[in-house]
């Protein structure tokens, strides 16, 4: 049984403050779009770091406020009723349940479960176990901010690019929306396929 957890609380300012969950994608926002993915392998869904209360999603406020992404990791894991967190940040449109349910299987291997490409790591969408919890909260009390540093204090299991690849294109599942160009051409790519 897992968490999953959708941080949200960014500033946004690439789209003028606007909460990126309500971005349409394809006719759905993005939020609701990982809302029915987490729903089917979760056992419970956490919105971190602000949103509008939803049946069967529990709010969660980062228990260290200001401290972005890694903070919002924090309070994931420690709010989470469940020893596994899978994170998605707010701005990815489609993260799938397979490829969720993977990464969430594949932490009996290790205390995180972190996605690796051409582009780098992605730390925000990825699993965590509670072994990650005391570095965080040790990283959060001296300042030390960045998720990919923070990946250095535990046992990560990679996972590369040719494993993604099963599961979709590995381009579209870890695809996020950072500007309006970014959204535009999610639009136009979809009326490619």
């Amino acid at each position: 049984m897992w968490t999953g957890a959708i941080l949200t609380g960014g500033k946004a300012t690439r789209f003028g403050g606007q909460d990126k969950g309500t971005l349409v994608v394809e006719g759905r926002t993005i939020l609701e779009r990982q809302l029915s993915e987490l729903s089917r392998i979760a056992s419970e869904t956490l919105i971190v770091g602000g949103g509008t209360p939803r049946d069967g999603v529990r709010l969660v406020s980062d228990i260290v406020p200001g401290r972005g992404p890694l903070g919002g990791l924090h309070a994931a894991l420690t709010e989470a009723a469940f020893e596994v967190v899978v994170v998605v940040a707010c701005d990815m449109p489609y993260v799938s349940a397979p490829w969720l349910a993977h990464l969430a299987a594949l932490s009996q291997e290790a205390d995180a479960v972190v996605p690796l490409t051409e582009r780098g790591y992605h730390p925000l969408c990825a699993a965590y176990t509670r072994a990650c919890l005391l570095p965080i909260a040790g990283r959060l009390a001296q300042g030390r901010l960045k998720m990919m540093d923070a990946l250095a204090d535990f046992k990560v299991r990679v996972v590369a690019a040719d494993e993604i690849e099963r599961f979709g294109d590995h381009h579209r599942l870890l695809a996020n929306v950072n500007t309006p160009a970014e959204l535009g051409g999610l639009a136009l790519e979809s009326h490619e396929l």
